[in-house]
């Protein structure tokens, strides 16, 4: 004969207030994360919940407090290249707050955009974060009579009442020209990518401004402005071992650009960074440690500006108002490509 099975006693908000020593309308505040308690309350409730193994209906929760707690990622990075690291940091931020993530990949499609934000606002979210594979400005999104928080990162919206979180490119273009200098680089090339990009200009922006500030030349030859490519490095960087007077060092507007140049010269027979030191920009690292030597590289702190993005918007979610452009600062990571001048 089959025997009865036992049914599993699940357990409810009464029990964790039983077992806390505190009702149940506290136990509801403590784990929502609302009211007002003193901490080792919260954190007695919490701890109850943990034992009895107890996880409150989100959609109930959802319903009471009209959130859905979710957010939804607006990108056009398809390869995912800087979108990933921002959306990986922001998503810890998050989740401590029982907060989930939905993703659409837009792909520069205009139709397919507005077709993503009418299903994200479909779902409810409670806000919706715009980013890309590239940080120029960009119309701001239209949320059809909603009114819940939009910020953009490694984007920009041309509306200036909006939050755009970027990368400082200028800072970072300073550091690696200063970099340089205080290597006895007096020589400095700078190999980038198209004039288009605002990026482009920030970085020349940000390597002009260290070598006036250490007074130091600027031939209008040592700048080559080009494609994001290894094939443009190393086209550039045959141009500058052709002159006259070659460079003694080269910043690059990015990694792939200084693989290319690097390529370059080691064909050539020029040692780097003996007779010319090289920094490239963005820290990808999959290529940063591929080249040879180790590439000397910007970081442009991503997981910091998908952390920054988080908490922003965890304080926008709850009534804060954030506006306007800010710029967190970059980092360089220095490897075997650059090194001081050899005597």
């Amino acid at each position: 004969m089959k025997m009865p099975r036992h049914r599993r006693h699940s357990n409810t908000i009464r029990d964790v207030a039983a077992l806390a020593g505190v009702s149940i309308s506290t136990v509801s505040k403590a784990l929502s994360g609302g009211g007002r308690m003193r901490p080792e309350t919260r954190d007695k409730v919490r701890e109850a919940a943990n034992t009895l193994g107890f996880r409150p209906n989100s959609l109930a929760q959802s319903l009471h407090q009209n959130r859905s707690r979710t957010i939804g990622i607006l990108s056009t990075d398809r390869f995912g290249r800087f979108s990933f690291p921002i959306v990986e940091a922001m998503e810890e931020v998050l989740a401590n707050e029982g907060i989930g993530i939905f993703m659409c990949n837009a792909t520069d499609d205009p139709e397919r955009e507005k077709q993503h934000i009418s299903q994200l606002l479909a779902k409810r979210v409670d806000g919706i974060v715009v980013t890309a594979r590239r940080a120029d400005r960009r119309p701001g999104i239209e949320l059809i009579g909603r009114d819940i928080p939009v910020i953009y990162v490694f984007s920009q919206s041309e509306n200036n009442n909006a939050l755009s979180l970027l990368p400082d490119d200028e800072g970072g273009a300073v550091l690696a020209t200063e970099h340089l200098l205080s290597l006895g680089r007096r020589r400095i090339a700078h190999i980038t990518g198209p004039e288009g990009f605002e990026a482009v200009r920030l970085r020349h922006r940000g390597y002009v401004r260290a070598l006036q500030q250490a007074r130091m030349p600027q031939p209008p030859e040592l700048y080559l402005s080009g494609a994001w490519s290894e094939t443009w490095g190393r086209e550039a960087a045959q141009k500058l071992l052709d002159l006259a007077e070659p460079p003694d060092a080269i910043f690059c507007g990015n990694d792939q650009i200084a693989r290319g140049a690097i390529d370059c010269m080691r064909e050539a027979g020029v040692s780097v960074p003996h007779d010319i030191a090289v920094v490239g920009y963005d820290n990808w690292e999959v290529m940063a440690e591929a080249c040879r030597p180790r590439l000397t590289s910007i970081d442009m702190n991503l997981m910091e500006l998908g952390r920054e993005a988080g908490r922003a918007l965890l304080q926008l979610m709850s009534g804060g108002k954030l506006s306007g452009v800010r710029r967190l600062p970059c980092s360089l990571v220095i490897r075997h490509s650059s090194g001081p001048v050899k005597h």
